[in-house]
């Protein structure tokens, strides 16, 4: 006789040909949450999630209202209160599909080539939650949960989940919990397992440069006032030195260093220079001097140049000096590292290094995240390290993200809990692009794990 766990694993390769048809008929919905003209879509597909949900056996199944795209929660918590409980966090919205006319074939008619399946959500993340819903599905139908299961799934993480941290905050009690699953990641290869154990933060400002009260002619003028735009470009050169360093004071005071452990962890990820070079089409890299492009990337603080604004720049030439100039800039953080430190190191640059004939402000325009990160030691990271381990028969790559998922900070600030981040795209699944797939290959192997995984705990 065979074990719940094996029984589990075995119902799930049955399953594989419904598994893709429920997953078409998700995609086929367009839920793009940014455009008020899909708000029906929008809710069509959280109330067909919430009906999957039902018909798998979760209780306590709700639409939390908000003032835009509701956030779906059930559970199902008969493990016991001496068994972990485990929320798994989704999002059933997707971007927009546009320029359609570069699809192969339309965006919200799921198409199966070649052992993938093509449509807008089919990797991010409809495609994770499927593989979330399905293995909890094939657990409690051998022999039941061994944990207690929370789902929180947002309808709004394409336009940056602007109502969900007020949904946690009213809900800490519902919400309680040891850690969350976060899938909304993906591996380095069909054959590459890998857990996102760390996430960079984000603080992103503009900086205004103003001159002369208006435009003025640049032959009259120029050589005896001082242009904004060339100050500008002059202080954002400035912010870097030689060996890529962010000049800004104070900067690095909170950084810590990485370790010879965790630099060796990093070093196992295949994404050497020549990977690099080969994915940005650039003739090389650039970065702080003493670290690999996989630390640059994810383990170390930037600071970018998102865009410039000043003077003339349409057809032609038009000889002006102009009044103002405007420059986005963003900067990615690494643990202890908070926006409102970052705002000071910023300002005081600008104090120290702007020429008094300019004025300039410095504005935070987002209220920005810290970076999180989760112990390889964890609970959670090691039953999903040794899940990944059965089922691609190798330890998986362990990485530190370059970019921010804000809900990961909001559930250890608001709830005291981490998060472990994975999921089973592929770096070339042309996530909110054009002809967007998911290769079902790593994604029945994605099931799984997560089966694997729910028993290891």
């Amino acid at each position: 006789m065979i074990d719940n766990r094996t029984a589990a694993i075995e119902y799930a390769r049955s399953q594989h040909e419904r598994y893709v048809n429920d997953l078409i008929e998700l995609v086929k919905i367009p839920s793009v949450s940014t455009d008020p003209n899909y708000v029906a879509d929008i809710r069509r597909a959280a109330e067909h999630v919430q009906k999957k949900l039902k018909a798998i056996g979760m209780e306590n199944i709700r639409l939390i209202e908000t003032p835009r795209h509701p956030v779906l929660y059930a559970d199902h918590l008969h493990a016991g209160p001496d068994k972990p409980t485990v929320i798994i966090y989704g999002h059933y919205d997707v971007q927009p599909a546009e320029p359609l006319d570069l699809w192969h074939t339309p965006p919200y008619e799921p198409t199966l080539r070649d052992g993938k399946l093509y449509g807008r959500g089919a990797s991010d993340m409809k495609g994770q939650v499927m593989a979330s819903l399905h293995a909890v599905e094939a657990v409690m139908k051998h022999g039941g949960l061994p944990v207690n299961i929370k789902w929180l799934i947002e309808g709004e993480e394409e336009i940056g989940s602007p109502n969900l941290l007020k949904v946690i905050r009213d809900n800490k009690d519902l919400l309680t919990a040891d850690f969350a699953l976060n899938p909304d990641g993906g591996i380095l290869g069909e054959d590459l397992p890998a857990i996102i154990y760390g996430l960079r933060g984000l603080a992103y400002f503009e900086v205004h440069v103003s001159g002369p009260d208006h435009d003025l002619h640049s032959g009259i003028y120029g050589g005896s006032v001082l242009n904004p735009a060339a100050e500008l470009a002059r202080l954002i050169a400035g912010m870097h030195d030689a060996n890529g360093h962010i000049t800004l004071p104070g900067f690095y005071d909170k950084v810590q260093a990485l370790d010879a452990e965790e630099r060796a962890e990093l070093g196992r990820l295949p994404t050497d220079e020549a990977y690099y070079m080969k994915h940005t089409g650039v003739p090389m890299l650039w970065g702080e001097k003493g670290y690999s492009p996989v630390e640059h990337t994810g383990a170390r603080p930037t600071l970018e140049v998102n865009g410039l604004l000043s003077g003339f720049t349409g057809e032609g030439a038009k000889t002006v000096l102009p009044a103002k100039a405007m420059a986005k800039i963003s900067t990615r953080l690494v643990p202890n590292q908070h926006p409102d430190d970052v705002e000071k190191s910023l300002i005081k640059y600008m104090e120290q290094n702007a020429r008094s004939a300019v004025t300039w402000s410095v504005k935070q325009i987002t209220s920005g995240n810290p970076a999180s990160i989760t112990s390889r030691d964890s609970d959670g990271v090691k039953a999903l390290s040794k899940a990944m381990q059965s089922v691609w028969g190798k330890r998986p790559l362990f990485r530190r993200e370059g970019g921010s998922v804000p809900v990961v900070y909001q559930m250890k600030e608001e709830l005291g809990i981490d998060s472990v981040l994975t999921g089973f795209g592929l770096p070339d699944d042309n996530l909110h692009a054009p002809n967007e797939k998911l290769t079902l290959g790593p994604w029945y192997k994605g099931i799984e794990a997560l089966i694997h995984f729910f028993h290891n705990l």
